[in-house]
């Protein structure tokens, strides 16, 4: 498996070849290039660098790595160990510190693992910014710190997770009396990671006591797919429906990307989440809006019922918050189940998700499927084709897009064509080597239809 570096972090399987997988000399050689980078741009060898981990098994090996490497640069390290990634963005100006270091692969099985850098605002890093890191990598013209100049390693308890829920329950849009009166009964899929820790420890924060966990121990021997599909989520839909449960909570690895589950065992849908809680935040604070093009129509329904104004931004967490910032959005994010709320931070965080949708369920006093069925309906049908040596995708993106020049179309990432209410999006992934093809309409099988009408003119044009 080759080792993926992109906007998304650096990113591959475990063991193998350095440069063909992320192996040990691999998380050394890019956590030296980062601290190097942080260092030049601070102007010192003295920085601060907050560092953590979701629960994969090869996060203490990883974490312990990069920590030590940031000492061996000169670099003082805050160590939250088993935190979450917005536990973490969240740190990173707390602490005053230049960067932080997330160690996790997302929704990414348990053979996977990342770095994921953060800039000092506690926001992923720019494209450019990825690019002058990958120059410095390429070169490992690295110097390391003498021994009078070693940096120390902090440890920081709880993995800043307590201090994280404090400032979400302090937002102006949750009401904690309104939850706990629903006397809510919740099941939780920790998928043995962060999420089994924080989770169940916001819930109880927001005094909510009947609370069941699925898959609670944090080993990273992930119970089944961790990415939060329905495919995958067979057990919590079940639990939520033998124990009758108001609804479940499914997050990924690192708890940035939320999913519910409705009474009766179906999806409430990833690309809902943000549309709903954006919906509470809208009614309280009249606003713009943002979420990335692969993502559902139905926010541009909710923003302008609200009298707010919608934009779409390219794929990628980076590229969504360049243009929240851009529009003075009051809420974004992406369709994955990534809330991003800017008083809080600027990074998709489950946790602040979870608080707003609990809200937003406890006054709305609707049963789940319900309250599914009150937002603009519409269906993504998700497709892919895996790329091939010497493809040249941007020239069969390119052969697309001039047979549809007609149709209201963007090129801002891939080829975004619009039929109405209905769009395709093609695209390179960030993270796969494969194109992803995601269509939507208000219908199921017309989503299908326009998406295998993609595919099948993909495949032609390239010769398949």
């Amino acid at each position: 498996m080759t080792l993926i570096r992109s906007i998304s972090g650096i990113r591959g399987t475990i063991g193998g070849r350095p440069d063909d997988n992320l192996t040990p000399l691999d998380v050394v050689k890019f956590t030296s290039a980062f601290a190097q980078m942080l260092q030049k741009e601070a102007g010192t060898r003295k920085i601060k660098v907050v560092i953590g981990r979701d629960g994969r098994m090869s996060g203490p090996m990883f974490l312990q790595l990069a920590a030590q490497t940031l000492a061996g640069c000169g670099a003082d390290v805050i160590n939250l160990d088993l935190s979450t990634t917005p536990s973490v963005e969240m740190a990173v100006p707390h602490f005053g510190a230049q960067g932080g270091i997330i160690l996790t692969a997302s929704h990414n099985p348990k053979e996977w693992n990342a770095l994921k850098l953060l800039n000092a605002q506690g926001e992923f890093i720019s494209a450019a910014r990825g690019q002058e890191l990958l120059s410095i990598a390429a070169a490992e013209d690295f110097s390391y710190a003498p021994v009078d100049e070693l940096g120390r390693v902090t440890h920081a308890e709880g993995g800043f997770i307590a201090e994280h829920i404090e400032a979400i329950l302090q937002l102006p849009y949750i009401d904690l009396e309104a939850v706990q009166n629903a006397d809510l009964h919740i099941v939780v899929d920790g998928i043995n990671s962060s999420g089994a820790i924080a989770v169940p420890q916001l819930l109880h924060r927001m005094g909510i006591k009947n609370v069941s966990v699925l898959n609670p121990e944090p080993h990273g021997n992930f119970a089944h797919n961790p990415e939060p599909l329905p495919a995958h989520l067979t057990d919590i839909s079940d639990k939520v429906q033998q124990t009758r449960a108001h609804m479940g909570i499914v997050v990924d690895p690192d708890v940035d990307r939320l999913a519910f589950v409705c009474e009766d065992g179906t999806m409430f849908g990833e690309e809902y989440t943000l549309v709903a809680v954006a919906d509470l935040v809208l009614e309280h604070r009249p606003g713009n809006t943002v979420s990335n093009m692969s993502s559902t129509r139905a926010l541009r329904d909710v923003t302008e019922a609200r009298g707010g104004s919608y934009q779409a931004s390219a794929v990628g967490e980076v590229n969504v918050v360049e243009l929240m910032k851009k529009t003075g959005a009051v809420i974004g994010g992406e369709g994955n189940g990534g809330v991003i709320l800017p008083e809080l931070h600027y990074g998709r965080d489950a946790l602040a998700g979870i608080a707003l949708f609990l809200t937003l369920y406890a006054k709305r006093r609707l049963k789940m499927s319900a309250l599914r069925n009150s937002f603009p309906a519409y269906t993504i049908s998700k497709n892919k084709i895996e790329l091939q040596a010497g493809m040249d995708v941007d020239g069969l993106l390119e052969k697309i897009r001039s047979r549809y020049a007609e149709q209201p179309h963007s090129t801002a990432d891939g080829v975004k064509i619009e039929f109405g209410k209905e769009w395709v999006h093609l695209r390179k992934s960030n993270t796969e080597p494969i194109i992803r093809i995601y269509s939507e309409s208000e219908q199921s099988h017309s989503a299908d239809a326009l998406a295998q009408r993609f595919v099948t003119e993909l495949k032609e044009l390239a010769g398949l």
